[in-house]
């Protein structure tokens, strides 16, 4: 049985993954949405600093290739390293915003 889907709005399981910065300090991030590509055979997520949603025209989005884990949760994370994954997220990221208008 495969479940397979564009855009997982209402991730309910997971809300927040925390990442560790450059300085080795760990950061609650919340889930904007996760999203697979079957042309590259990757899933995605696309998250944010908690609090930066506060102020609607800073927000910087992040977005990452992860592995799902066994129990179907984000697994291990992974950049993101051709423009060819970033042009297919920036895609969909442009479809969700759209979708959130209105």
């Amino acid at each position: 049985m495969t479940h397979e889907h564009e855009h997982d709005h209402n991730h309910e399981e997971e809300q927040y993954i925390t990442l560790v910065n450059e300085d080795g300090d760990e950061e609650l991030f919340e889930i904007l949405f996760t999203f697979d590509s079957e042309e590259f055979e990757k899933s995605y997520v696309l998250c944010y600093p908690v609090g930066d949603g506060e102020d609607e025209e800073e927000v910087i989005v992040h977005a990452y290739a992860y592995t799902p884990a066994e129990d179907g949760s984000i697994g291990e994370l992974m950049p993101v390293t051709t423009d060819e994954e970033w042009d297919i997220i920036e895609e969909v990221y442009n479809t969700f915003t759209l979708d959130d208008e209105e």
